[in-house]
């Protein structure tokens, strides 16, 4: 039971850090989500948006991220 109580406030502690991370970037004035080819349609009164290269960049960086966390925790 411990175990599980220390895995969600853990979960917790990451949720906020990351809530807080993308604060702060919205705040930052970074194009995050304006990127070159981010796709928007707008027809009247109906707005569709695909931000495939915003994606892509939050795959990678995310991904290279989760690689140096887990290499540090093997150590």
């Amino acid at each position: 039971m411990l175990s599980l109580a220390r895995l969600i406030i853990i979960t917790g502690v990451i949720l906020v850090l990351v809530g807080a991370g993308i604060y702060l970037l919205a705040r930052s004035g970074l194009p995050i989500g304006r990127l070159p080819g981010d796709i928007r349609i707008q027809l009247g009164n109906f707005t569709c948006f695909f931000p495939l290269v915003t994606s892509l960049l939050l795959s990678v960086v995310l991904t290279l991220l989760l690689n140096i966390i887990l290499r540090m925790l093997r150590k």
